[in-house]
């Protein structure tokens, strides 16, 4: 397994990271603590979480996710694996955030108590790379990261990031850094897969210029990729219920994941993985990683199947007629994660 740093940070991981928003929904604590298992075994040090998760979010089970995390990570040497969690933030309409005080503004208080909760349930005491799950705009961000900064300088963090930012908002954020003289964030991460190159554009002119890392979410697409919605919703597909029974809102947000032009992407890229003899999860994996603004690509899974099938893309590289080949379905089918086709920022 590759080893890349964070930013301009002092922190290497793994390029695959373990994603774990499954655990305490869609597996149990033993199957989580095996899937936690087969990645370190496979040389994965980097584990992501978030005090929102599992997924889909409730309020009966955030934090679930750290808590049954927190309790494998007791029996591991703490400096061997690297720890990154988010406090929540607005949510902007993709779920509820947790309610502490009667708002979910980025605000001092809710950053603190977020990471206090976060360390005892993950019983440790610090955390590697604390992100923003959802950033707020409202706010300063000289605030924000003056209160990151100074969890930082407690030793409860070791570095911070962000997730689910703009180019606009990263970039002020790093100008804020710079001329306040505060933390300034290492990470970013986004979206970014197959059918969602939009992170190829402006914010990877951002990353490479200033040196912070992308860390890809959902490089399958939410599943897409791996081609299991081609006959329609599968039984169990995340998108499956909200396409069948969801609200309007959870329609809208599976719809943009699962359309007529994410599935014939994924079906000619599945041509080009058995042309050259892998599976799209690996193609889509290993072009990820191949990014030189991405530090770390994060797996999701809900088995040990599922993981290793994903571990097939840790030592593949693709050649330049493969990369071509691909370039070639998204210019035929440019941004099927947007009803139009535009390539938006």
């Amino acid at each position: 397994m590759q080893q890349r740093r964070l930013g301009a940070s002092g922190i290497a991981v793994s390029d695959i990271c373990m994603g774990t928003m499954t655990f305490g929904s869609q597996c149990d604590e033993a199957t989580s603590h095996a899937i936690c298992d087969r990645a370190r075994d496979a040389g994965i040090d980097f584990f992501d979480a978030a005090e929102i998760y599992p997924v889909p979010p409730r309020a009966d089970t955030v934090g679930d996710t750290e808590t049954i995390f927190g309790r494998w990570l007791k029996d591991q040497p703490r400096d061997s694996v690297i720890v990154a969690s988010k406090v929540t933030g607005p949510g902007h309409g993709w779920f509820t955030p947790p309610v502490r005080h009667g708002k979910t503004a980025l605000d001092r208080r809710q950053i603190v108590s977020s990471c206090e909760d976060s360390l005892r349930r993950l019983d440790t005491d610090y955390i590697d790379l604390y992100q923003i799950h959802w950033p707020d705009h409202g706010l300063p961000y000289e605030e924000v990261l003056g209160v990151l900064g100074e969890l930082r300088d407690q030793g409860k963090v070791r570095v911070i990031g962000c997730s689910n930012e703009t180019s606009w908002g990263l970039m002020k954020s790093l100008w804020v850094a710079d001329v306040y003289h505060v933390d300034r964030y290492q990470t970013v991460q986004n979206n970014f897969s197959l059918i969602n190159r939009r992170c190829e554009s402006e914010l990877a002119q951002v990353c490479r210029r200033e040196n912070v890392s992308l860390l890809p979410y959902s490089p399958l697409g939410g599943g897409v990729l791996t081609g299991k919605y081609e006959n329609g919703p599968p039984p169990g597909g995340r998108f499956s219920a909200y396409l069948t029974d969801g609200d309007d809102r959870q329609k809208r947000m599976a719809r943009r994941f699962v359309n007529e032009r994410t599935v014939e992407t994924t079906r000619r890229l599945a041509e080009i993985a058995d042309s050259i003899g892998v599976t799209v999860t690996a193609l889509a994996l290993a072009w990820s990683r191949q990014h030189d603004f991405v530090a770390s690509t994060i797996v999701g899974a809900t088995s040990i199947a599922q993981l290793d099938e994903s571990l097939a893309a840790k030592d593949l590289i693709l050649d330049a007629e493969t990369l071509a080949r691909i370039d070639q379905v998204d210019i035929d089918i440019p941004t099927p994660m947007t009803e139009d086709g535009l390539r938006r920022l």
